[in-house]
């Protein structure tokens, strides 16, 4: 049978409906990956890793942001917060950390090495901050000018919610502007309420859901007026507020001294491996620069002991100026046994029945 051929008109007129039933067909397929995206996230399915991954694909050594070998501060994906009581120099020792993961100066902090950051890094001037602004214009020049405007972003101020009750905010600001790590100063503007555990455990949240989602986190707090006993408040229970604050980090470096003293204690209350420290550090508050004052030679330590050697607890009081703790001699030990094994020293095997502790030697014995 004859069929007349279709028109011109009617042709079109069949391709844009064809165009139209592909284009529809298409942006369904979309919204539907997009909605199974967006359940796959809610339930964190995206998070899955295989047993064998999780378990045996461990770095031999902690990856450390800032640090090197088993002495590390900041340890990758895991927080590191810096204390201590107002004007002992918090910010302007994470204004050197800053410094250095924006590529600025030699790289090292206190002598100890920071890796550069991949993105961008925020910091949220929560605290005072014209104070803020005012103790890291001392720590750039004009000469840095570029580095800065390409690599360092500010939001003065607190934040536009509170990070416990927006769980998810802190790292939505981070993915919004590209930082890979983020500067929170101070806590106590970041949550209101973070004595009590639940609002604790709810900032903890945040935090953990940002260093989830690859962003690095370091936060400057507050610790208490006094210690427990009423002496100095330099242990980790005396950190301000409830203990999630402090549980939910990695590292925990706490400054000691009185506001404007160019001179403070260094201390290492909580460690991702061995512990940094204790130390001195000298502030020079017209550069703005730190660094570590008569770091304490444990070799040369050890070769004025002479033929005696030193013990875990003589090296505990030069380190800590008082009696130790057992924490503290066991530390001291660690220290010991890594440089005997380093080949840095020689250890002569003490015993314990006979009340002779191991004694540590400069030199093959």
């Amino acid at each position: 049978m004859y069929r007349t051929r279709p028109k011109m008109g009617e042709w079109s007129s069949a391709i844009s409906i064809a165009r139209k039933a592909v284009a529809e067909a298409q942006a369904e397929r979309e919204a539907q990956e997009e909605a199974e995206r967006e359940a796959r996230d809610r339930l964190g399915l995206h998070r899955i890793v295989p047993g064998d991954a999780f378990v045996l694909d461990v770095p031999t050594h902690v990856p450390a942001l800032w640090g090197a070998g088993q002495e590390v501060l900041w340890a990758e994906g895991e927080a590191l917060m810096v204390c201590g009581s107002p004007g002992v120099g918090k910010t302007t020792l994470i204004g050197q950390v800053v410094r250095a993961l924006i590529g600025l100066g030699d790289g090292n902090v206190l002598g100890y090495p920071v890796q550069p950051a991949e993105g961008k890094v925020l910091y949220l001037a929560m605290d005072r901050p014209s104070q803020i602004r005012r103790s890291l214009h001392r720590q750039f020049t004009e000469d840095e000018r570029k580095a800065l405007e390409e690599r360092l972003i500010f939001m003065p101020g607190p934040p536009p919610m509170d990070l416990a009750k927006h769980p998810d905010l802190l790292a939505d600001l981070c993915e919004e502007v590209g930082a890979s790590h983020v500067v929170l100063d101070s806590l106590k503007d970041a949550a209101i309420g973070l004595t009590e555990d639940e609002t604790a455990a709810a900032y903890n949240r945040a935090r953990q859901t940002a260093l989830t989602r690859g962003v690095q986190v370091l936060e400057s707090h507050h610790q208490t007026k006094h210690g427990t006993t009423g002496g100095k408040p330099d242990k980790l229970e005396n950190v301000y507020g409830s203990t999630w604050l402090t549980a939910g980090v990695g590292s925990v470096a706490l400054l000691v001294g009185e506001a404007g003293d160019p001179v403070v204690q260094f201390r290492h209350l909580k460690q991702p491996a061995e512990t940094v420290g204790p130390f001195t550090v000298q502030h020079d508050h017209d550069t703005g620069r730190s660094w570590v004052e008569d770091q304490v030679d444990i070799p040369s330590l050890a070769a004025a002991r002479g033929t005696g050697g030193l013990t875990a607890l003589d090296l505990a009081r030069v380190l800590h100026g008082r009696d130790p703790t057992a924490a503290e001699r066991e530390r001291a030990r660690r220290k010991l046994d890594k440089l005997a094994r380093d080949g840095v020293l020689s250890k002569r095997d003490g015993d314990t029945s006979a009340g002779r502790p191991d004694t540590y030697h400069r030199g093959v014995l």
